[in-house]
């Protein structure tokens, strides 16, 4: 009778013998089942890509090794999608029995990938169609999901690589570019690749140098131009008219691993003399000299975070982001950002070059730190958490740049910007006699401008977070921008000491400046509304509450009835359309009266009014100037729209 031993060396013994058999098969018959592999594949790309896919001659050369001639994919009716001429590889025995590819050498000689769009569509088209099938989303496993991604993907890159005479090639309605690999070599883990760039504006040449281990999932690359001239990404200037460059970029990869059911990346990037043009973002490029970003991503089964030990360093400025997703039985969006104690000169001058032109000269002294706090859930979006703080020590601009605060103080003047083009200089100052002090307008005046602009003006110091806070909620919830937070401090920073660029640039300028006018008292509050009075646009070529009282009611700024007082305020946003408020009667529509009832009220239930000051309020009647363009209206101009979601209260 047979001991247990022997039973288990005879089943190793079948096993082994089945296992041998079955190499033994696979060597013999290598070739046809990679026949029929092809063919499958061809079947698939008709099926479901409408693609013809073909191989004119593919053969093992002992176990591993494969050899490919005259690769193509031609779309169907369309330009051919891939090309190559020959292609040599290994692949791993053992990943192959378990139905995994991964490459071990690769060579490629000769070939091309286009991707070509015209007017009828593109040769790939059928690549970009979402499938019928969906997942439940409430099921996936983040962290296994991308660990299986990124495994499929690394052994896919093999081991050692020799490319050359390889294209890379878009045709994008005539935008074309061609990335021609003259080298690619990647041996013993080292890379070198040569790339000739070509498009109808430039030719230069491209390196990507470094260390590459795909099985250890580990990279140090370095990208750069090796004539020394900065790096020009093409395409994008013609496609999106965004202009962009750089000197140099690092990419390290250190860590991908999993370890207790969730992903860890660790790595760091960074890039020298980054370049960016667009009128998005400024009317001048942006440069930034230097920008670092070492960053430690966790995913775990439903939630992917920056971990708070990532930093960004930008020039000088040096933070640390914290960002967060979760996804469990609400969608949560956690994002904090914390800028150490630093001085304010060397942020001043670490400013992205072209971004913040009206800081370029300035000088501070003192120190300041930062910090942010932003969470949203898609499911309680009014619970929006929205908080900044700064922190200033002996804080002090010594010296303005471009944009100089104190202007406001004294007389100056000003010229509006309409369509890129500057208007009639006014004087803001007691030599021009249309200036109207701020006790020469009528209190119902200033009531309905605060209450319909900017309530809490006196008390803020710029901004108002509940404001920022039901903005953000909005545009997230619209996925558009559809409503903004802005103060009269803003308003007053954008058209005195900016332009109207609808730019980021403009936007973050705007921002600082108002904090740093608001937080160093450089002027007080009824100045900076004296200002503002005197200086709005209130119809076509009319700027100021003198010329606007004059124009509409022939009256001085100190008679105007509460009635007048409300018309003006809600036409702030809108001046030059004051007509369409108007039917063919020259009466006021509804929506009109609407948005003034709703205004009225407001003021009484906070106060601000009483229920005398409605009294003996007769009819609004345009008597100045203003009539000649009610009467000139075209009657299907501007649709009676108008609504009280386009006032801030």
């Amino acid at each position: 009778m047979k001991t247990t031993k022997q039973k288990v060396f005879l089943i190793l013994k079948i096993i082994g013998s089945i296992l041998l058999l079955g190499i033994v098969l696979l060597f013999a018959f290598r070739n046809t089942i990679l026949e029929k592999g092809i063919h499958r594949i061809d079947a698939k790309m008709e099926r479901e890509y409408q693609c013809h896919f073909s191989i004119e001659k593919a053969q093992f050369h002992g176990l591993t090794n494969i050899e490919f001639h005259q690769i193509s994919l031609v779309p169907v009716q369309a330009d051919t999608l891939l090309h190559i001429q020959e292609l040599k590889t290994s692949v791993s025995f053992w990943k192959l029995l378990i139905g995994d590819i991964q490459l071990g050498k690769l060579e490629i000689n000769k070939g091309f990938i286009q991707l070509v769009k015209t007017k009828k569509g593109s040769n790939f088209d059928a690549f970009l169609r979402s499938k019928k099938e969906k997942t439940d989303n409430s099921e996936v496993n983040y962290a296994k999901l991308l660990n299986r991604i990124s495994s499929n993907l690394l052994d896919l890159v093999p081991t050692d690589m020799n490319v050359q005479g390889f294209a890379f090639k878009i045709d994008d309605k005539g935008n074309k570019v061609v990335f021609d690999f003259n080298q690619l070599i990647l041996n013993k883990k080292k890379l070198n690749t040569i790339i000739q760039v070509t498009s109808a504006n430039f030719s230069q040449q491209w390196a990507i140098n470094g260390f590459a281990d795909p099985r250890d999932r580990k990279a140090d690359l370095q990208f750069f131009n090796p004539n020394s001239d900065t790096i020009q990404i093409p395409y994008l200037d013609k496609k999106f008219n965004l202009k962009t460059g750089f000197k140099s970029i690092h990419f390290n990869l250190e860590n991908l691993s999993m370890d207790r059911g969730e992903l860890y990346v660790d790595g760091y990037s960074s890039i020298e003399n980054l370049m960016v043009n667009h009128p998005k973002i400024a009317n001048i490029d942006v440069v930034v000299k230097s920008a670092r970003f070492d960053y430690h991503w966790i995913i775990g089964s439903r939630f992917m975070a920056l971990d708070s030990t990532s930093a960004i360093q930008l020039n000088s400025i040096k933070c640390k982001p914290y960002i967060l997703y979760t996804n469990e039985t609400d969608k949560v969006y956690d994002f904090k950002l914390d800028i150490p104690r630093m001085k304010a000169q060397e942020f001043i001058v670490s400013l992205p070059a072209g971004l913040f032109r009206h800081f370029e000269g300035m000088e501070a002294q003192g120190d300041f730190s930062f910090d942010l706090n932003f969470e949203y859930n898609s499911h309680q979006p009014n619970d929006l958490i929205f908080e900044s703080k700064l922190k200033s020590e002996g804080l002090k601009i010594t010296k303005y740049g471009e944009a100089d605060l104190n202007k406001i103080n004294g007389e100056f003047i000003y010229r509006a910007i309409d369509n890129g083009v500057a208007q009639r200089p006014i004087v803001v100052g007691g030599s021009n006699p249309n200036f109207t002090p701020l006790n020469s307008i009528t209190p119902y005046l200033q009531k309905c401008v605060l209450t319909s602009e900017d309530p809490s003006f006196f008390n803020h110091r710029g901004f108002i977070n509940e404001a920022f806070k039901q903005s953000i909620a909005k545009n997230i919830r619209t996925k558009k921008f559809s409503r903004g937070a802005s103060t009269i401090s803003m308003q007053l920073v954008k058209n005195v000491f900016l332009t109207r660029e609808k730019t980021v640039s403009r936007k973050l300028e705007e921002i600082l400046l108002v904090y740093i006018l608001e937080n160093n008292r450089i002027s007080s509050k009824e100045r900076m509304l004296e200002v503002y009075f005197n200086i709005i646009e209130w119809g076509p070529n009319i700027y100021g509450i003198s010329e606007a009282s004059h124009f509409y009611f022939q009256k001085n700024p100190s008679d105007l009835n509460l009635n007048e007082c409300l018309f003006l305020a809600t036409i702030i946003p809108k001046p030059k359309g004051f007509m369409y408020r108007f039917d063919a009667t020259n009466s006021l529509k509804p929506s009109a009266k609407q948005q003034e009832k709703f205004l009225i009220n407001l003021m009484l239930r906070r106060n601000i009014l009483s229920t005398n000051d409605t009294i003996g309020n007769f009819p609004l009647s345009i008597s100045g100037a203003a009539r000649v363009y009610l009467k000139q209206k075209p009657a299907t101009i501007e649709s009676d729209s108008l609504s009280i979601d386009e006032f801030e209260f």
